[in-house]
């Protein structure tokens, strides 16, 4: 009898051993498929932003930005149907907006970087671009949707360079607009002002009495971010594509008079 007990005994702690093996098996399996699954899923998210970076690097770029690019044919072309085409402006205009401060402000001021002192001296001869390029490549920008690709190409520019252009030219860009008169948007301040913008537009139109302005309307595009989901996290998910709306008043003079965003 005591030997069968000390069997039963034996068979039992067996048993419970086994038991113990069993479910440290199942535990290193699943915590192998959690893994797995982590690994997996970090590959999927990588390949998700690869397929997003539609970017060109240095090798796929003209050598010199400075050098043969379409930018430089552009301007030595002089040719003001292509420059208003590009960037909305005729050579004259564009000349007047470097002679305005755009040049001199590209050649002083120090472009803002994390590893760059604002107070240092710029370094013109490491710039990729010289001030009419920084102002072609900020018009271009401004005037049409193309993808920053598209620019990358236009310019010979690496990403982080059209980013950083942009971002500083349109600040000069600013501030040069902001000092010319002819850049100022004004809205009629008299009852004659009013009265005189509708005598043109009745002289052509005579049932639009009151009428003083034309308007319309245009779609800004909105650049978002290439993670999608970053982008999902700062915008509508469920929309293809970003705009601001913007509308714009026109004066029957023919002149942009106001305009305000949506």
């Amino acid at each position: 009898m005591l030997l069968n007990a000390l069997t039963a005994f034996q068979l039992l702690q067996q048993l419970e051993e086994d038991e113990l093996h069993v479910e440290k098996q199942l535990a290193m399996q699943l915590g192998g498929a959690i893994l797995l699954g982590a690994l997996e899923s970090r590959r999927l998210r990588a390949a998700r932003r690869q397929q997003s970076r539609l970017y060109l690097c240095r090798p796929q770029l003209l050598p010199n930005p400075r050098i043969d690019t379409p930018w430089q044919i552009l301007y030595s072309s002089t040719s003001d149907r292509a420059f208003i085409t590009t960037m909305g402006f005729d050579t004259i205009t564009f000349n007047k907006l470097l002679d305005a401060g755009f040049r001199v402000a590209w050649n002083s001021i120090t472009i803002p970087r994390c590893d760059v002192s604002i107070t240092g001296n710029p370094r013109l001869g490491r710039r990729s671009l010289d001030a009419a390029g920084a102002l072609g490549l900020v018009l271009h920008y401004l005037n049409s949707t193309m993808r920053e690709i598209s620019l990358q190409q236009i310019f010979a520019l690496i990403p982080t360079s059209v980013t950083r252009y942009i971002i500083f030219g349109l600040h000069i860009l600013l501030k040069v607009l902001q000092k010319l008169p002819e850049a100022r948007i004004n809205w009629p301040r008299t009852v004659d002002d009013f009265e005189e913008l509708n005598s043109l537009i009745v002289a052509r139109h005579s049932r639009l009495a009151g009428a003083f302005a034309s308007i319309d309307g245009l779609n800004l595009p909105v650049e978002t971010a290439e993670d999608e989901e970053l982008e999902n996290a700062t915008y509508n998910g469920w929309l293809c594509d970003h705009f601001i709306s913007s509308v714009l008043v026109f004066s029957p003079e023919g002149k942009s008079s106001f305009n305000f965003l949506l």
